[in-house]
């Protein structure tokens, strides 16, 4: 889709986040069509631009960098010193959207502050994102992915009971409270165009994480208080009962939602599971209907099982890697890869934004600024 034709071009977003969580809001945001011109300190920058995945860089680059900041242009200025910090006032006068992940405190000290951006532009729609909120004793704290997963209860729902806390192996928190402050900022816009008024939209980190868990600390209080208790064996979810999890099968694994366990019996050919008629034994026994089950997908290969399960509308999938899934038509036809280059001509793969608009896909071939890159041109067109 043409950067003229979606839906936030003509909106400008001056982006002062580092890192993933933050910058994944305005990463959103520019593929919806913002301009976004991300301020990093000189010399080292976003300090996630060292921030190495798996022991590889790209061009120079770390490709968490690379895949969060594309379609965005790169400033650089050193708000300690006050005429660099009046240029990006000016930006600022111009400005949409400010949006930044500092923790508390240090806004001020960068002058960069609400009261501060408000009093340069009364229409601004200022959004932060913090690890645990700007209040409480726990407001200092780094509000690092897997510290916040471990603190919210988040890594008492993974694994098998026994296993002992298992965080999720993604920054999902980080992706969870960016996403949260994207939809605050999306709503802020609304209300500017329709009443003129700007705003100030706040999210943390550990919210996030909790309102993520909704569904769970909904039954928590429900069952008055009781503790988390996962399966045993093949957990997938510990607030479900059977066969909902993941088993082995001859030669991969196969994943297994919603079913009746006794229809399960005889699509499947166990007689073991037909004695399991009361649905609340799908929960109080799970345990053992999982060992069961377990034991008996592993005989034969997963394709077999979904030649079984499937026309009978069992809800249930191939466990599958990423090569696998990327050799699939299924895959392919979504066209989730997209090729994008930076300025020294450096051109890399990563993820589309997900959305579609009017059939069109949100792409862009932008890739990640080099810092500074856009100084020269910035700083003409906004009289800097």
């Amino acid at each position: 889709m043409d950067t003229k034709n979606k839906p936030l071009s003509g909106t400008l977003v001056i982006d002062f986040s580092q890192y993933l969580s933050a910058p994944s809001a305005s990463l959103r945001l520019a593929d919806l069509g913002a301009r976004v011109i991300k301020i990093e300190q000189p010399e080292k920058g976003d300090l996630s631009r060292e921030l190495i995945f798996s022991n590889l860089t790209v061009n120079r680059q770390s490709t968490m960098f690379m895949a969060v900041n594309r379609n965005k242009q790169g400033y650089v200025a050193n708000l300690k010193i006050n005429e660099e910090r009046r240029k990006v006032y000016k930006l600022i006068e111009r400005a949409d959207v400010v949006i930044h992940n500092f923790r508390p405190g240090v806004a001020e000290r960068l002058g960069i502050d609400y009261e501060t951006i408000k009093g340069i532009n009364s229409k601004i729609i200022y959004a932060e994102l913090s690890g645990y909120g700007k209040e409480g004793v726990w407001k200092d704290k780094p509000g690092l992915d897997l510290l916040i997963q471990s603190i919210s209860g988040l890594t008492q729902l993974n694994g098998n009971d026994g296993a002992g806390p298992v965080p999720i192996g993604l920054a999902v928190v980080d992706i969870l409270s960016g996403a949260h402050l994207c939809q605050g900022i999306l709503a802020c816009l609304y209300r500017k165009i329709t009443t003129g008024e700007g705003g100030r939209v706040e999210v943390s980190m550990l919210e996030s994480a909790l309102e993520y868990q909704f569904e769970s600390i909904t039954a928590f209080f429900r069952d008055g208080g009781e503790p988390t208790i996962r399966p045993k064996n093949n957990s997938a979810h510990a607030y479900l009962g059977a066969p909902y999890g993941i088993y082995p099968t001859l030669n991969g694994f196969i994943a297994l939602a919603m079913g009746q366990i006794p229809h399960l019996g005889e699509l499947l050919g166990c007689d073991a599971l037909l004695p399991y008629t009361k649905v609340d034994e799908w929960f109080t026994k799970r345990d053992e209907i999982k060992d069961i089950l377990g034991q008996h997908l592993s005989s034969k290969n997963t394709a077999d099982w979904l030649a079984v399960l499937e026309p009978a509308d069992i809800w249930c999938a191939e466990v599958m890697d990423w090569k696998t899934l990327f050799d699939t038509e299924a895959f392919k036809i979504l066209e989730m890869i997209q090729e994008v280059n930076m300025g020294d001509g450096f051109s890399y793969n990563t993820t589309r934004c997900p959305i579609s608009i009017n059939d069109e896909f949100l792409t862009s071939e932008k890739g990640c600024a080099e810092l500074g890159e856009d100084n020269q041109e910035i700083q003409v067109e906004f009289t800097l």
